[in-house]
Protein backbone atom coordinates (compact mmCIF):
# COMPACT_ATOMS: atom_id res chain seq x y z
CA UNK A 1 0.00 0.00 0.00
CA UNK A 2 1.13 3.42 -0.54
CA UNK A 3 1.55 6.46 0.94
CA UNK A 4 -0.05 10.07 -0.39
CA UNK A 5 2.49 12.55 0.40
CA UNK A 6 1.40 16.17 0.86
CA UNK A 7 4.20 18.07 -0.47
CA UNK A 8 3.78 21.85 0.03
CA UNK A 9 5.32 24.03 -2.73
CA UNK A 10 6.42 27.64 -2.72
CA UNK A 11 3.93 30.39 -2.64
CA UNK A 12 6.33 32.80 -4.83
CA UNK A 13 9.74 32.75 -3.99
CA UNK A 14 11.13 29.04 -5.61
CA UNK A 15 13.68 29.11 -2.67
CA UNK A 16 10.95 28.78 -0.18
CA UNK A 17 10.82 24.62 -0.03
CA UNK A 18 12.15 22.02 1.97
CA UNK A 19 14.64 19.10 1.37
CA UNK A 20 12.39 17.19 2.29
CA UNK A 21 10.16 17.92 -0.17
CA UNK A 22 12.17 18.14 -2.86
CA UNK A 23 13.80 14.43 -2.04
CA UNK A 24 9.96 13.25 -1.87
CA UNK A 25 9.39 14.68 -5.20
CA UNK A 26 11.92 12.89 -6.53
CA UNK A 27 11.35 9.60 -5.16
CA UNK A 28 7.68 9.01 -5.73
CA UNK A 29 6.26 7.27 -8.80
CA UNK A 30 4.01 10.07 -9.72
CA UNK A 31 3.16 13.61 -8.72
CA UNK A 32 -0.83 14.82 -9.03
CA UNK A 33 -0.60 18.14 -9.85
CA UNK A 34 -3.36 21.35 -10.04
CA UNK A 35 -1.76 22.76 -12.72
CA UNK A 36 0.48 20.13 -14.61
CA UNK A 37 1.92 23.76 -16.28
CA UNK A 38 2.57 25.73 -13.18
CA UNK A 39 4.41 22.38 -11.30
CA UNK A 40 6.53 21.41 -14.20
CA UNK A 41 8.44 25.03 -13.88
CA UNK A 42 9.22 24.14 -10.14
CA UNK A 43 10.18 20.99 -11.15
CA UNK A 44 12.13 21.69 -13.63
CA UNK A 45 14.07 24.38 -11.44
CA UNK A 46 15.05 21.68 -9.58
CA UNK A 47 15.64 18.71 -11.98
CA UNK A 48 13.10 16.46 -10.57
CA UNK A 49 11.70 14.44 -13.52
CA UNK A 50 8.74 12.73 -11.70
CA UNK A 51 5.53 12.00 -13.84
CA UNK A 52 2.74 14.09 -13.51
CA UNK A 53 -0.63 13.74 -13.53
CA UNK A 54 -3.32 16.44 -13.28
CA UNK A 55 -5.49 16.33 -10.73
CA UNK A 56 -8.44 19.72 -10.19
CA UNK A 57 -11.62 20.90 -9.74
CA UNK A 58 -13.05 19.72 -12.81
CA UNK A 59 -10.72 16.68 -13.08
CA UNK A 60 -11.25 15.23 -9.63
CA UNK A 61 -13.71 12.06 -10.05
CA UNK A 62 -11.42 10.17 -12.73
CA UNK A 63 -8.00 11.62 -11.40
CA UNK A 64 -8.84 9.75 -7.44
CA UNK A 65 -9.55 6.50 -9.27
CA UNK A 66 -6.03 6.61 -11.45
CA UNK A 67 -4.36 7.76 -8.00
CA UNK A 68 -5.57 5.17 -6.04
CA UNK A 69 -4.42 2.88 -8.59
CA UNK A 70 -1.26 4.10 -8.55
CA UNK A 71 -0.76 3.99 -4.79
CA UNK A 72 -1.38 0.47 -5.17
CA UNK A 73 2.62 0.18 -6.76
CA UNK A 74 3.60 3.00 -5.20
CA UNK A 75 4.04 6.51 -3.10
CA UNK A 76 2.58 9.66 -4.73
CA UNK A 77 2.37 12.71 -3.88
CA UNK A 78 -0.08 15.86 -4.25
CA UNK A 79 1.41 19.57 -4.76
CA UNK A 80 -1.13 22.81 -5.59
CA UNK A 81 -0.27 25.72 -7.42
CA UNK A 82 1.12 27.17 -4.61
CA UNK A 83 1.18 26.18 -0.78
CA UNK A 84 0.24 23.34 1.29
CA UNK A 85 -2.12 21.17 -0.88
CA UNK A 86 -5.54 20.32 0.31
CA UNK A 87 -6.48 24.72 1.58
CA UNK A 88 -8.72 26.42 -0.70
CA UNK A 89 -8.44 23.66 -3.11
CA UNK A 90 -10.17 19.92 -4.30
CA UNK A 91 -6.94 18.31 -2.39
CA UNK A 92 -8.94 17.31 0.18
CA UNK A 93 -11.40 14.90 -1.59
CA UNK A 94 -8.55 13.02 -2.66
CA UNK A 95 -7.22 12.70 0.81
CA UNK A 96 -10.53 11.30 2.21
CA UNK A 97 -10.87 9.10 -0.62
CA UNK A 98 -7.36 7.81 -0.21
CA UNK A 99 -7.81 7.27 3.78
CA UNK A 100 -11.14 5.10 2.84
CA UNK A 101 -9.04 2.62 0.43
CA UNK A 102 -6.64 1.85 3.36
CA UNK A 103 -3.54 4.20 2.03
CA UNK A 104 -1.79 6.38 4.52
CA UNK A 105 -1.68 9.98 3.96
CA UNK A 106 1.22 11.91 4.89
CA UNK A 107 1.89 15.78 4.79
CA UNK A 108 5.07 17.28 4.20
CA UNK A 109 5.01 20.73 5.44
CA UNK A 110 6.52 24.12 4.23
CA UNK A 111 5.00 27.42 2.89
CA UNK A 112 1.09 28.43 3.63
CA UNK A 113 -0.28 32.18 2.57
CA UNK A 114 -2.61 31.92 5.83
CA UNK A 115 0.28 31.30 8.13
CA UNK A 116 2.75 33.99 6.63
CA UNK A 117 0.12 36.37 6.36
CA UNK A 118 -1.18 35.69 10.03
CA UNK A 119 2.39 36.14 11.57
CA UNK A 120 2.86 39.03 9.73
CA UNK A 121 -0.28 40.63 10.11
CA UNK A 122 0.76 42.23 13.85
CA UNK A 123 -2.54 40.99 14.72
CA UNK A 124 -3.87 38.29 17.37
CA UNK A 125 -2.58 34.63 16.24
CA UNK A 126 -3.48 33.04 19.17
CA UNK A 127 -6.81 32.65 17.64
CA UNK A 128 -8.22 32.52 14.07
CA UNK A 129 -10.49 31.60 11.79
CA UNK A 130 -9.64 30.76 8.06
CA UNK A 131 -11.80 31.28 5.54
CA UNK A 132 -10.32 30.98 2.25
CA UNK A 133 -12.36 32.84 -0.63
CA UNK A 134 -15.47 34.92 0.36
CA UNK A 135 -18.74 33.81 -2.24
CA UNK A 136 -18.68 35.82 -5.23
CA UNK A 137 -22.01 36.96 -4.83
CA UNK A 138 -22.91 40.11 -3.20
CA UNK A 139 -25.61 38.80 -1.08
CA UNK A 140 -23.60 35.49 0.08
CA UNK A 141 -20.66 36.97 1.03
CA UNK A 142 -22.74 39.55 3.23
CA UNK A 143 -24.10 36.83 5.01
CA UNK A 144 -20.95 35.38 5.66
CA UNK A 145 -19.99 38.48 6.66
CA UNK A 146 -22.86 39.28 9.26
CA UNK A 147 -22.20 35.64 11.06
CA UNK A 148 -18.55 36.82 11.39
CA UNK A 149 -19.50 40.00 13.22
CA UNK A 150 -19.09 39.21 16.65
CA UNK A 151 -16.25 36.76 16.42
CA UNK A 152 -13.54 37.94 18.48
CA UNK A 153 -10.69 35.54 16.51
CA UNK A 154 -9.12 36.69 14.38
CA UNK A 155 -10.10 36.30 10.69
CA UNK A 156 -7.90 35.14 7.53
CA UNK A 157 -9.43 35.23 3.62
CA UNK A 158 -8.37 34.84 0.08
CA UNK A 159 -9.57 37.56 -2.34
CA UNK A 160 -9.40 38.16 -5.93
CA UNK A 161 -8.40 41.77 -7.38
CA UNK A 162 -11.65 42.56 -9.06
CA UNK A 163 -13.48 41.90 -5.98
CA UNK A 164 -11.11 43.25 -3.46
CA UNK A 165 -12.84 46.65 -3.11
CA UNK A 166 -17.02 45.63 -2.89
CA UNK A 167 -15.52 42.77 -0.58
CA UNK A 168 -13.69 45.87 1.87
CA UNK A 169 -17.02 47.89 1.08
CA UNK A 170 -19.03 45.05 2.77
CA UNK A 171 -16.66 44.65 5.49
CA UNK A 172 -17.00 48.39 6.66
CA UNK A 173 -20.61 47.84 6.65
CA UNK A 174 -20.90 44.84 8.52
CA UNK A 175 -17.47 45.53 11.16
CA UNK A 176 -17.33 49.12 11.14
CA UNK A 177 -14.67 51.10 9.64
CA UNK A 178 -12.28 51.25 12.83
CA UNK A 179 -11.67 47.17 12.64
CA UNK A 180 -8.20 46.70 11.77
CA UNK A 181 -7.07 44.98 8.88
CA UNK A 182 -3.73 43.92 7.40
CA UNK A 183 -3.92 43.06 2.69
CA UNK A 184 -1.02 41.03 2.03
CA UNK A 185 -0.24 41.12 -1.88
CA UNK A 186 1.98 38.84 -3.63
CA UNK A 187 3.75 37.67 -0.30
CA UNK A 188 7.15 35.67 -1.15
CA UNK A 189 7.27 37.99 -4.54
CA UNK A 190 9.45 40.41 -5.62
CA UNK A 191 6.39 43.06 -5.16
CA UNK A 192 5.73 41.56 -2.14
CA UNK A 193 3.55 44.38 0.35
CA UNK A 194 1.67 44.41 3.20
CA UNK A 195 -0.62 46.86 3.93
CA UNK A 196 -1.81 47.63 7.63
CA UNK A 197 -4.29 49.93 8.91
CA UNK A 198 -8.37 50.78 9.42
CA UNK A 199 -10.38 48.67 6.87
CA UNK A 200 -11.69 52.72 6.09
CA UNK A 201 -7.62 53.37 5.26
CA UNK A 202 -7.27 50.21 3.41
CA UNK A 203 -10.30 50.91 1.38
CA UNK A 204 -9.65 54.70 1.10
CA UNK A 205 -5.74 53.73 -0.60
CA UNK A 206 -7.48 51.37 -3.40
CA UNK A 207 -9.41 54.34 -4.25
CA UNK A 208 -6.66 55.91 -5.79
CA UNK A 209 -4.59 52.46 -6.41
CA UNK A 210 -5.30 49.46 -8.54
CA UNK A 211 -5.86 46.28 -7.10
CA UNK A 212 -3.26 43.29 -8.60
CA UNK A 213 -2.02 40.42 -7.86
CA UNK A 214 -3.05 37.81 -4.97
CA UNK A 215 -4.52 39.05 -1.73
CA UNK A 216 -3.99 37.73 1.75
CA UNK A 217 -6.53 39.37 4.22
CA UNK A 218 -6.02 39.58 7.77
CA UNK A 219 -9.30 40.99 10.18
CA UNK A 220 -9.14 41.89 13.72
CA UNK A 221 -11.71 40.20 15.52
CA UNK A 222 -14.27 41.74 17.42
CA UNK A 223 -13.44 43.92 20.15
CA UNK A 224 -13.79 41.90 23.81
CA UNK A 225 -15.30 43.64 26.32
CA UNK A 226 -16.24 42.18 29.85
CA UNK A 227 -18.06 39.68 29.68
CA UNK A 228 -21.40 39.24 31.07
CA UNK A 229 -22.63 37.29 33.78
CA UNK A 230 -25.10 34.37 32.74
CA UNK A 231 -27.98 35.32 34.95
CA UNK A 232 -27.55 39.05 33.15
CA UNK A 233 -27.72 37.39 29.74
CA UNK A 234 -30.28 35.89 30.48
CA UNK A 235 -32.38 39.23 31.75
CA UNK A 236 -31.45 41.18 28.99
CA UNK A 237 -33.10 37.62 26.52
CA UNK A 238 -36.46 37.85 28.54
CA UNK A 239 -36.80 41.22 28.25
CA UNK A 240 -36.04 41.33 24.56
CA UNK A 241 -38.09 38.66 23.88
CA UNK A 242 -41.17 39.84 25.92
CA UNK A 243 -40.57 42.85 23.85
CA UNK A 244 -41.57 41.19 20.35
CA UNK A 245 -37.94 40.23 19.19
CA UNK A 246 -37.06 37.08 17.50
CA UNK A 247 -34.62 35.32 19.25
CA UNK A 248 -32.30 35.48 16.13
CA UNK A 249 -32.52 39.28 16.90
CA UNK A 250 -32.16 39.09 20.08
CA UNK A 251 -29.01 36.83 20.32
CA UNK A 252 -27.13 39.30 18.12
CA UNK A 253 -27.73 42.11 19.96
CA UNK A 254 -26.89 40.96 23.16
CA UNK A 255 -23.42 39.03 21.73
CA UNK A 256 -22.70 42.45 20.48
CA UNK A 257 -23.30 43.82 24.26
CA UNK A 258 -21.75 41.01 26.46
CA UNK A 259 -19.32 39.69 24.84
CA UNK A 260 -20.84 36.08 24.24
CA UNK A 261 -20.86 35.16 20.81
CA UNK A 262 -24.37 34.82 18.99
CA UNK A 263 -24.35 31.29 19.06
CA UNK A 264 -23.83 31.05 22.72
CA UNK A 265 -27.08 33.36 23.38
CA UNK A 266 -29.24 31.38 20.89
CA UNK A 267 -28.23 28.32 22.69
CA UNK A 268 -29.06 29.90 25.96
CA UNK A 269 -32.44 31.44 24.72
CA UNK A 270 -33.56 27.87 23.53
CA UNK A 271 -32.25 26.12 26.70
CA UNK A 272 -34.29 28.62 28.82
CA UNK A 273 -37.45 27.43 26.28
Amino acid sequence: MGTLYLVATPIGNLEDITQRAIRTLRDVGCIAAEDTRHTRKLLEHYQIETPLVSYHEHSKGRRIERILSDLEDGDVALVSDAGTPGLSDPGYRLVRAVLNAGHTVSPIPGPSAPIAALVASGLPTDTYIYLGYLPRKNSERRKVLENLADATRTLILFEVPHRLQRALDDMITVFGADRPVAICRELTKLHEEILRGSLQEVREHFDNVEPRGEFTLVIGGAPKGERWATDKVRAAAARRLAGGSSPSQVAREIALESGWSRREVYQLITEEK
